[in-house]
């Protein structure tokens, strides 16, 4: 089997290592990620500039090929550059937090899962909601592999997407698995205003309380009760309902 691995936090980051030391007997490994950290930068590819792909070394052992692009940028390059046969699965993560409700659309680790999946390939996105409590990135990375080897059993279809965020605690301390959905409602994000030596304001994007966000079936709830959370994903975003709506207007003009 063909593993495409990669991620947003940087090829240096310790979960993608953790993660690629757990699945690592599952298939052929390849390793394409970004040369520096990209949380957050969502579905971006790189226009401005030439992409450059350096092979990465630690303590002497390759450990994969470092882009200075985005986490798309990696899976396209990696795809159609890289790799000598196409992968069977391309696998994001693991990521440093959680990656739900309306975070998926600014997560890097998703983008390139989705990425993927445009390409036709199945993809997975794993990510483990960091904490002070527990932040236990290699017991992390076993867990992740349990879930990943049985999405795999079941052969995902062409072009499809989970999600999936493991919980902050111990994995004899998780509940179990929830198939979810995304949850949709806002998390109330605030600025922190400072003001700098020369007098000037300057504003730093808090982080949410995520704990405090409650809805059934979702994946915040999932995470927040214990339970590793998985989330079917697709990159068409049509408002069905809406199209159905205004399809029915008078468009005349």
């Amino acid at each position: 089997m063909q593993i495409l691995l990669t991620n947003d936090d940087g090829i240096y980051a310790p979960g993608i290592a953790a993660l690629k030391h757990q699945i690592q007997d599952i298939g052929q490994i390849t390793v394409v990620a970004p040369d520096i950290e990209q949380s957050g930068v969502g579905h971006s590819i790189t226009f401005s500039h030439p992409l450059r792909i350096r092979e990465v070394h630690l303590n002497n052992e390759f450990i994969g090929y470092g882009v200075r692009g985005s986490p798309a940028d990696c899976v396209k390059l990696a795809i159609y550059e890289i790799m000598k046969k196409n992968p069977d699965v391309v696998i994001s993560g693991l990521n440093m937090g959680a990656n739900v409700g309306i975070h998926i659309l600014y997560s890097g680790t998703v983008a390139a899962a989705v990425e993927a999946a445009i390409m036709g390939y199945p993809s997975i996105a794993v990510s483990f909601e960091i904490t002070e409590q527990y932040a236990d990135v290699q017991e992390a990375a076993k867990v992740a592999k349990g879930v990943i080897e049985n999405i795999i059993k079941h052969k995902l279809p062409r072009g499809s997407l989970l999600n999936v965020n493991i919980p902050s605690r111990p994995s004899n301390q998780i509940k179990g698995i929830k198939v979810t959905r995304q949850y949709a409602r806002d998390f109330k994000e605030t600025f922190d205003r400072r003001i700098d030596p020369g007098g000037k304001a300057y504003y730093w994007l808090m982080g949410t309380d995520k704990s405090i966000h409650h809805e059934e079936g979702t994946d915040i709830s999932a995470v927040n009760e214990g339970y590793i959370s998985i989330t079917p994903l697709r990159y068409d975003l049509t408002d069905q309902s809406l199209y159905k709506k205004i399809e029915g207007w008078d468009w005349n003009i």
